[in-house]
């Protein structure tokens, strides 16, 4: 007995056969594999999908409809093949070097609970990878290319950075790959850097430095309003750039070596350990006291096989 289904006015109808007059299971199976071997020839590999049936028309070699060719692929479960048949755009991984203050810049935007369940503020932030120093920063009520335009070419000024001088490297948010944003930095002749998707280690110094912020003591839970989050980041960056010293850095501020204060800090430092060694040496087991080496190079992704200069 055929199966019935129900139609129109709870009428009762046979269920029509879906076989294809005149083709048998097997041949259909033997088809699909013609198609399946051809499709993964080299001549193939790379073509979209919706273009191998035409490809294939042209030859007089077609073995299936174009329909059932995402059948086809789906049930013979080659991943593999669709990667390599669907144009996708290679992100090369950014290896970025900076061996002086304002030659790489690395900017984010976090949030910043409000006062009620789903309020935030916006914080922008611009940081020198090399001396870690905040150059710029904005708390904005949402997140906008043109107010990130606006900081970054305020913060370009203030610095006085010259054309061709400086990258500036961010991930790939909204806001940062802009087209408001390009063409600033196409004017002010400063070089575009960008993460790879889901890659969070491409802007690791931004991410540590909310981090920093974050996990201070004194960090709220929520900001009573836009005011308040902009008096905290106040105070918190004027003790971030002048107070805040950095195991990196040699202990030393950002701003000590963003203004190319710190070799003659580490100077001083020397001084009084030389002193104290040659006032005391009984002190001191193993071997005169050093003062913390400072930084030469800093870098974004290091470049594999590239040694760093000995100071």
């Amino acid at each position: 007995m055929r199966p019935t289904i129900a139609g129109r006015g709870g009428q009762q109808r046979e269920r029509q056969p879906r076989d294809v007059p005149g083709r048998s299971a097997p041949s259909l199976r033997r088809n699909k594999k013609r198609f399946w071997q051809a499709s993964t020839k080299n001549a193939f590999r790379i073509a979209p999908q919706p273009l191998f049936t035409p490809r294939c028309s042209t030859k007089a070699t077609i073995t299936a409809r174009s329909a059932p060719c995402t059948g086809c692929w789906r049930s013979a479960g080659s991943r593999a093949n669709a990667a390599t048949s669907s144009p996708i755009r290679p992100y090369q991984k950014p290896e970025l070097l900076a061996t002086a203050p304002n030659q790489l810049w690395s900017w984010d935007i976090t949030k910043l609970l409000g006062p009620a369940k789903w309020t935030y503020f916006y914080l922008y932030v611009i940081l020198d990878v090399f001396s870690r120093y905040v150059t710029g920063w904005m708390v904005a009520p949402r997140e906008s290319a043109e107010l990130a335009k606006r900081l970054i070419e305020d913060s370009c000024t203030k610095q006085n950075i010259p054309r061709g001088q400086l990258t500036v490297h961010a991930d790939r948010g909204s806001a940062m790959t802009s087209k408001p944003v390009a063409l600033l930095m196409a004017d002010l002749g400063v070089t575009k850097s960008h993460s790879r998707p889901y890659v969070s280690d491409d802007n690791p110094y931004s991410e540590s430095q909310f981090r920093t912020m974050k996990y201070r003591p004194e960090f709220p839970d929520r900001f009573g309003s836009i005011q308040d989050a902009r008096a905290f980041c106040l105070r918190f960056f004027a003790w971030y750039n002048d107070e805040h010293r950095h195991s990196a850095l040699g202990l030393m501020t950002p701003a000590m070596v963003h203004y190319g204060q710190a070799p003659l800090i580490r100077q001083q430092r020397q001084n009084v350990l030389d002193a104290a060694y040659l006032a005391h040496p009984e002190r001191f087991v193993r071997k005169p006291p050093q003062a913390p080496e400072l930084q030469h190079e800093v870098w974004i992704n290091k470049t594999t096989g590239v040694r760093t200069k000995s100071h």
